[in-house]
């Protein structure tokens, strides 16, 4: 069994309490649910809002830099991931896409190497 990476993606304007409704929960309860019975969810975290995150690199020198916001200025952010075990990618696609369809974003699916 490999381990995937089921990540959300928001746009960086995205404002939970506008868009994240009873249904919209219930749905993500659902996958998460049957994620646990079907034995594949490993770990499951929302993450806060991308402006609230602080950015770390290491500048010519050797000095560290901290920024606040999100590195990558996309105008997306990951917003929240599943950790899966499963039997192979197509597996874990199956995943995503019920993922995508209960909260309602865009999802990539990694494996861990």
């Amino acid at each position: 069994m490999a381990r995937y990476l089921v990540s959300i993606h928001h746009p960086d304007d995205y404002d939970p309490f506008a868009v994240e409704d009873e249904a919209m929960s219930r749905d993500i309860d659902i996958l998460n649910e049957a994620m646990i019975a079907a034995g594949v969810r490993l770990f499951v975290g929302g993450l806060n809002p991308a402006r609230e995150a602080k950015s770390i690199s290491v500048l010519p020198g050797g000095e560290v830099q901290v920024d606040d916001g999100p590195y990558l200025k996309t105008g997306e952010h990951l917003g929240g991931f599943w950790v899966l075990e499963a039997a192979d990618m197509g597996e874990a696609v199956d995943w995503g896409r019920r993922a995508a369809v209960a909260c309602r974003a865009p999802v990539e699916v990694r494996q861990f190497h």
